[in-house]
């Protein structure tokens, strides 16, 4: 299925129903008084984050979304229905602004997790709610208030442990291949991958993680060139950054300009991203002769002034995923204890006893 990770929608709360004027008429009773029935509040409308969906491609086709208006009063004191709530289906990971305001919403990263995006309108009020000792025949009543309406503008951002970062034909495509069950797209021309791709890599028994093949990133991706930003955004959730160079570019570019023309777009995208944790991958050993390795790699990282871990694998016979998919494994893990601990302190501040004056 094509991948669609932006899509703008219109979603309508159900309105309120109206209250009813009535009276009790029947026989033998003179003076039956007021007998309006309150209206139905209208529907609202929610998202919630389905984690069968992968794309935003469905809310394409489909872009007005309207819940059901609540049914006004009627006599004998009957309520009218309420509207049923309209939910939609987004997948996990998906951001929520209103386009009007562009203010935040929410966001949908757990399973499950649902989000109120329009609220239903307030029922009205049947003319048995203003009767009083001074005010026997209320010939009034109220109506239901409208529902909310809002523009929606949904953003999709993957969910994931890892994010490969690199030019296109760095290998990433092939690195996801060769550590997962993915199955990408893998040639030998640049952008081979269009869309974001996601393999759980599983080091042993209840011990994995998520990786996420992020499609090639060219020199003014952050203004759009290229793939542009669209893709740039995916990286955002990750806790670490796997940075792939191809040792020996075919066109004889320089692996050192490589890694940096990617460091200055994440520096002007988002000055956080460019801070977070990077690995170095020099991938492509395979095609460098032994014996010319270590002073081709040693030059690369030298250049650069790298200071962060640095690995050394061929994606396409596997050599070094291992070691690097074990280490990556002990950060994650380390990084989630982190993440828990410092959770918990949150929660539960440290208290300190009075100390005396």
């Amino acid at each position: 299925m094509k991948f669609v990770d932006e899509a703008h929608i219109r979603v309508e709360a159900g309105n309120g129903g109206n209250g009813c004027v009535s009276f009790r008429r029947e026989k033998f009773i003179p003076f039956g008084g007021p007998d309006g029935g309150d209206g139905g509040d209208g529907g609202s409308v929610f998202l919630v984050a389905d984690p069968e969906l992968n794309t935003l491609v469905d809310l394409r086709y489909t872009s007005a979304f309207r819940a059901e208006h609540g049914q006004a009063g009627a006599g004998a004191n009957r309520t009218g229905r309420s509207g049923a709530d309209l939910r939609i289906t987004v997948p996990v990971g998906t951001e929520v602004y209103d386009e009007d305001t562009g203010e935040r919403l929410g966001d949908l990263v757990s399973a499950g997790q649902e989000l109120l995006v329009a609220r239903g309108g307030f029922h009205g009020l049947g003319n048995t709610r203003f009767k009083s000792s001074i005010n026997r025949a209320p010939r009034q009543s109220k109506p239901g208030t409208p529902g909310e309406k809002r523009q929606l503008h949904l953003e999709l951002k993957v969910l994931a442990d890892i994010g490969l970062l690199g030019l296109p034909n760095a290998g990433k495509s092939t690195f996801i291949q060769a550590v997962s069950a993915a199955r990408p797209k893998v040639a030998d021309y640049p952008f081979t991958t269009l869309h974001p791709n996601l393999g759980v890599v599983s080091v042993d028994a209840h011990r994995s993680f998520v990786v996420a093949d992020i499609p090639g990133l060219i020199e003014g991706a952050a203004e759009g060139a290229g793939l542009g930003i669209q893709f740039l955004k995916h990286v955002s959730r990750t806790r670490l950054l796997l940075h792939l160079v191809d040792i020996e570019p075919p066109d004889n570019g320089d692996p050192v300009e490589a890694v940096r023309v990617i460091a200055r777009e994440l520096e002007k995208f988002s000055p956080e991203l460019a801070a977070r944790e990077r690995w170095l991958v020099l991938n492509k050993i395979d095609l460098v002769p032994a014996e010319m390795r270590d002073d081709i790699c040693n030059d690369i990282v030298r250049r650069l002034e790298w200071t962060g871990p640095v690995y050394r694998i061929s994606a396409a016979t596997r050599e070094g995923t291992g070691v690097l998919v074990n280490h990556i494994m002990e950060r994650l893990e380390q990084i989630r204890r982190e993440e828990a601990q410092s959770q918990a302190t949150a929660q539960h501040p440290q208290e300190f006893p009075d100390q005396p004056l």
